[in-house]
Order: C-alpha cells, then structure tokens, then sequence
C-alpha cells in the first residue's frame, strides 16, 4: 500500500525532464543515436553493471561489430572474448541468439512494438520499454533497479521490491505517472532522467535529496525514512565454495578448457578447474604430469553475486613425461594467444600472476 497520499503526479514527470536536461548525462557514448542496435547493446550491457565499467567494452564491442549484421554473423566463440570480464556471461549468449533471431525474423531490424521485443532473448519488459522508448520515443514505463528506488521512497512504497506483489504496485506507479504527464512529453529525457536520478542523486546510501527534483513531494523525504527505503531484501546465507585451478605450461603454451554454455562463465576458456587435490593429482598424471612437481600459487577470492568462490591456483611447468593429450574441451594456447582468449577475469589475474615465473623463459602473458 502507498503511503505518499498526495504524489503530484501531474508534475512528476516534467520535473525529471526538466532535472534531466540541466543536472542529467548527456555525453553517454549511447546516446548519440536514435538507431536501436546500439541502444539495445548498452541496455543489456547496463543490466547489473555500472555506467563507468561498460563504456569501454561498449565501445570495444561496437567497433569490432558495428552492425547487428556483423553481430548475428559472428560466431559465438568471436563474440565472447569482447564480453570476458563484463561478468554475467548468459547475457552475451542471449545477445549473439537475439542478434541472429533478428536477423532472420525480423530482416536486420528490430521491431517496434514492446510486446515483440520482449519475445526476444535476453529482452525482459523494462529493457524492452527502453529501447521503445529511447530509439522510437514510445511512451512506455521502465522498472530498473535505480528506478526501483525512486519510486518506492517517492511513493512510500514499503516491501520487498523483488516480490510480485510490490513490483505489480511499482510498475502501476510508473504507468500512473506516465498516464498523468503531458501528452507531448519527451520520452527519451523522462526515460534517462529517472535512470540518471536514481543512479546520481536518489542512492542507496546518503541520497542528495536537496538537489532532487521530486523532494517537495517525496514521502521518504518528508517523513524523513531515506534508510527505510526501499525495504532491504531477505538476507540469505552467504556459500562458500573451494576448487583447484591448474595452470600448466608446455613448451610456451597453457592448457585451457571451454566452459560449458550453461553455469557461471558459460562460453569462456578457462583454467582446468577441480573440487579437491585428489582430482587436480589425477589429472595431472593423465596429462603426463606429477602435481608433487607444481608449484602451489597464492590463492585467490572471487566474489559472485550468489557465492564466493576460493581458488587455489596450481602452476607447473614441462616438460611432461609423455605427449599430453588434452579432452575434447581442452587446448593448448600460445601464451602470446591469451590476450585474445575469452577469459574470465579471475583466470586473467592468474595468469598475469605468472609473468615473472614464464618470463624466465622468455615468454610473457599481457
């Protein structure tokens, strides 16, 4: 239930239009096109990722496929190294599949209409809404996280915002705001505007609620309960999980294995990776090699959203006792390769961890 009994509508959503265009962003490098490849591509860039963090590999992506064309042609395996250390890898696969589906569905263009672009991978309904309405100008509602925020303490909206029940009352809150606005009010500076408050101004901690253009209204600000809101999420218990990781070296090549699509950095080459030293030991000797030999590396904590995982990293170095044949989804890369290999950011650092080791050999991972 909404405790703000006098929201003002009829203001809303001039007052973030008007906040935009003064105090908002304006030189995003996405933000210069009304063509919507580029704007889906930051979309779902942007989803759980800062602004700062995807600007490089937005760029990056967009110069290596600078068309959907260029994207639904490309094989995944092309695709995914200009994506390693973005984090969230399904996103990258449901681009390359929505790429293609567009290609083929819907002749190289995407449609216009939201509840068509909500049927394609990757595309949920806010995403949708804002590509709607940054590249067509469609009067369409967004519900992102820092959007999320805004409204619940505008509106005094109390709950779980991930629950259904909140989230069906936050979503009639945004289509109420839009129902009362100006008819002619321009959807792009609504749509960034609430994007850039609740990212720049309306934070989770010490909002700058004087510089806001909706404070005379805002219940979270009159009563005073910026903390309260919105209502914190369930804590759940925090897992721990521990692998081994081998980095083993033969002649200036690193044996790396390909990820399987699904389960955390699904598509990318990585370390060969196992749950206790028994396992990283057995495989050493089917590879030829004796784990007593290795070398035990400093161990490494990375922190996912769901888990933390610790990783004991194992280098050794040949040459093995006998040809080492590596599985189906394992190969030898040339350490001058790794810079243009899908790797996770973790496996990165590993691997640069070793410069001084390989290096005695003449060899270099950048």
């Amino acid at each position: 239930m909404l405790a703000n009994a006098h929201p003002a509508l009829e203001d809303f959503a001039a007052a973030i239009v008007h906040w935009q265009q003064q105090a908002g962003r304006h030189d995003l490098p996405w933000q210069t096109s009304r063509d919507p490849y580029p704007i889906w591509l930051s979309e779902i860039m942007l989803q759980q990722t800062q602004v700062s963090t995807v600007i490089n590999y937005y760029q990056r992506f967009l110069a290596r496929f600078p068309t959907l064309q260029a994207l639904a042609h490309a094989t995944q395996d092309e695709v995914m190294p200009y994506w390693a250390g973005l984090g969230y890898y399904a996103r990258a696969r449901n681009l390359h599949r929505c790429a293609q589906q567009v290609a083929e569905q819907w002749g190289g263009q995407f449609p216009r209409e939201v509840c068509d672009l909500q049927q394609l991978p990757g595309i949920g309904r806010s995403t949708a809404a804002a590509i709607a309405a940054f590249a067509y100008g469609e009067r369409q509602a967004i519900m992102d996280g820092n959007v999320k925020r805004v409204f619940t303490r505008y509106f005094g909206l109390y709950g779980n915002p991930a629950s259904r029940a909140v989230e069906i009352e936050l979503w009639d809150c945004a289509q109420s705001v839009l129902d009362a606005a100006d008819p002619k009010l321009d959807m792009a500076a609504y749509t960034q505007g609430l994007m850039d408050l609740g990212s720049g101004c309306c934070t989770r901690s010490r909002p700058s609620c004087e510089q806001c253009p909706l404070n005379t209204w805002c219940y979270a600000r009159l009563e005073s309960r910026q903390h309260e809101l919105p209502t914190p999420k369930p804590k759940k218990a925090g897992r721990e999980r521990q692998c081994k990781m081998l980095i083993l070296e033969q002649n200036g090549k690193i044996l790396l294995e390909h990820r399987p699509s699904r389960g955390i950095w699904g598509g990318l080459w990585s370390l060969p990776q196992y749950d206790d030293q028994h396992a990283l030991a057995d495989a050493c000797l089917g590879l030829g090699a004796d784990i007593e030999q290795g070398q035990k590396m400093a161990s490494l904590l990375h922190v996912f959203s769901h888990f933390k995982l610790h990783i004991e990293p194992w280098y050794l170095r040949g040459p093995l006792t006998r040809v080492a044949e590596p599985s189906p989804e394992q190969a030898w890369v040339a350490v001058e390769d790794l810079p243009g290999a899908a790797l996770p950011a973790p496996v990165r650092k590993l691997l640069c961890g070793i410069n001084e080791i390989i290096g005695s050999a003449g060899k270099h991972i950048p």
